[in-house]
């Protein structure tokens, strides 16, 4: 009777700490290789933004994506010489904020190869919208102590 107690206490909390069916299929959404094709911002104007404290808006478009969701990893390729073209490396995680919106809030570290983080940065986002073939982040910064809204937009090359 006691080791079934125990088995099942330690199915319950297994099952509170895996994520909601809900993240579990978005992660298998995000599952593949993305092009970030296009950013926006709220305001209208000419801004100077450094995504993730790693190049300009304009090396981003047109980089590609690739996420792992079943180890949280993933991998993003600058092309552009002049932005230092190659891989970088982030795990990432997707929790869901709000059941009844159906809203996430999307987490991403920059790591190096291994995983690792030199900086221990990492950077919140919100997942506004996810199917099979587009993608949309949305990162909240402040302007002049205003917000101000990034707007990423993904479309999925394969999986």
């Amino acid at each position: 009777m006691k080791k079934l107690f125990l088995m099942g206490l330690m199915l319950f909390t297994i099952a509170a700490c895996a994520p909601s069916k809900v993240v579990q299929e978005s992660r298998k959404v995000m599952k593949g290789y993305w092009s970030l094709d296009s950013i926006s911002y709220s305001e209208s104007g000419t801004f100077d933004v450094q995504l993730l404290h790693d190049a300009s808006v304009d090396c981003f478009e047109g980089s590609t994506w690739r996420f792992i969701p079943n180890n949280n990893t993933g991998v993003y390729t600058i092309e552009d010489a002049d932005c230092g073209a190659g891989d970088r490396n982030f795990v990432f995680t997707v929790q869901e904020v709000d059941k009844d919106s159906g809203l996430y809030d999307f987490l991403l570290k920059p790591t190096n190869v291994k995983g690792k983080s030199d900086s221990n940065a990492g950077y919140r986002m919100n997942l506004e919208q996810l199917s099979d073939d587009n993608m949309q982040w949305k990162q909240t910064v402040t302007l002049e102590g205003k917000p101000f809204q990034i707007y990423m937009n993904f479309s999925k090359i394969s999986n």
